[in-house]
């Protein structure tokens, strides 16, 4: 046999087959792409899934709004707790009181600026009292410069600071010196075309921004506070930087001090509390005071009513603020008192003021501008020119009737002209000296014999 055909049986011997080269590339195997193939069942099962998602979801949100809608009805229609003033012998109304000049109330509508058309309304009629003249202020002014600080503060404080609408009366003379003041005229501060103040939107815009620098440590304190002011800018408009008043131009500082004849050094905050010493100047310790401010002037509880009762008396208003969520507070009534329910007026004091203080029972709600004073049948009343809804709801728009009760256990502090209040400083300034005298001895004092 030849010896390719021993080798071809071998092969054929050991199961192989030989295949030619050319054979083998035309039987090899090859790749291709072929459309995807959904299981028929699968597919259904998939799909009646999602429907019953989709129905779930759907049956959930209506549930839910239905639930919501429940409990904002609840809300709406739950009853208050609220005292009868049919029976309470009242001042027949603000024509019934002395009173110390002011404009006409001023809605705040949707904003926690209470603090500022309050303060505002004191410095006007401030203005009349020392000059005579009658300028209607810009609120917005103000309000808008305590955003920015309030804005510094949480970056200063890498957001621990507080950050919203609410703040003190003195926030509006800290602002009054770093920027000066413009008449109502040059800054309304409303872009709206109703003209009603609405810081709502403004206010989550600005939180949401300082939140996410604190979210993610970022505190790059010229952009921050550039990025609030647009977001300002947009809802109130922008600040003028002169105004013009009877044909001459002035700076917002010049028109403070020129025009308005306002001095802000000149006012005082007093507060009554056993948190701090008596005659003493302490911090009053809420949070719309985010700055911490230490000024205020303490004093006892017959001693701060005592002097809010001789400036008005003098023709001196007050600012003043306190709570303002009691039974005895209601604005379809006209007036706010204590009802014997709560505590009898006798039994108001230093402690029982404090008491309410101290487990948050009154609280640190509202400011009001005092503008007047009656005594009807040896008792206290003030007319409070207000700028809150509630005091819309009643006979006499924007204002309330307080009793003596009422301010004694629930007003918290007031701000004052100094003049009004020199006995009370020089002995604030005498007891103050003293303190210091005896706490420079007590560092001088030689130590014993044998001491280490």
């Amino acid at each position: 046999m030849r010896r390719g055909t021993l080798v071809g049986m071998a092969v054929a011997c050991a199961g192989l087959m030989v295949v030619p080269v050319g054979a083998q590339e035309t039987h090899r195997d090859h790749v291709k792409y072929v459309k995807p193939y959904r299981d028929p069942v699968l597919k259904e099962m998939i799909e009646r899934d999602k429907k019953l998602r989709r129905e779930a979801e759907k049956k959930t949100a209506e549930i839910v709004k239905e639930l919501k809608a429940q409990k904002r009805k609840e809300r709406e229609e739950r009853p208050r707790l609220r005292f009868d003033t049919s029976g309470i012998e009242h001042p027949a109304g603000p024509d019934d009181f002395q009173q110390v000049w002011h404009f006409p109330p001023v809605a705040q509508y949707l904003s926690g600026t209470c603090w500022d058309f309050s303060t505002t309304s004191f410095m006007e009629s401030e203005i009349k009292r020392l000059t005579g003249q009658e300028i209607k202020l810009s609120e917005m002014w103000t309000a808008y410069w305590e955003y920015v600080n309030k804005a510094k503060g949480y970056i200063e404080t890498r957001g621990h600071s507080e950050f919203g609408q609410g703040s003190e009366t003195n926030a509006l003379t800290r602002v009054y010196s770093e920027h000066g003041v413009v008449p109502e005229a040059a800054y309304k501060g409303v872009l709206a075309e109703d003209g009603r103040v609405d810081h709502s939107a403004m206010e989550r815009h600005m939180k949401g921004l300082l939140e996410w620098c604190k979210d993610n440590n970022y505190w790059d304190e010229d952009f921050i506070v550039s990025a609030i002011r647009k977001i300002m800018d947009e809802t109130m408009g922008r600040p003028p930087e002169n105004v013009t008043w009877q044909g001459a131009t002035y700076t917002p500082k010049e028109f403070l001090t020129k025009v308005c004849q306002l001095h802000p050094d000149d006012y005082v905050s007093l507060m009554s509390t056993l948190s701090v010493p008596f005659w003493t100047h302490g911090e009053y310790r809420v949070p719309d005071n985010w700055w911490h401010d230490k000024s205020y002037v303490n004093v006892p509880l017959d001693v701060w009513y005592a002097t809010i009762v001789n400036a008005i008396k003098a023709g001196e208003s007050v600012v003043i603020g306190g709570d303002v969520s009691e039974p005895g507070y209601y604005g379809k009534g006209d007036i706010a008192v204590v009802p014997s329910f709560d505590i009898p007026g006798q039994f108001i004091d230093q402690d029982s003021r404090e008491l309410r203080f101290y487990n948050h029972t009154s609280t640190d709600d509202h400011g009001i501008h005092l503008v007047g004073y009656k005594n009807l049948d040896g008792v206290d009343w003030f007319l409070i020119k207000d700028s809150a809804r509630s005091s819309r709801w009643g006979k006499y728009s924007g204002y309330y009737m307080y009793r003596s009760d009422y301010v004694k256990l629930k007003m918290l502090t007031f701000t004052v002209h100094k003049d009004f209040i020199k006995d009370v400083l020089e002995k604030v300034a005498a007891n103050e000296k003293k303190i210091e005298e005896a706490k420079a001895a007590e560092v001088e004092q030689p130590k014993p014999s044998g001491s280490n």
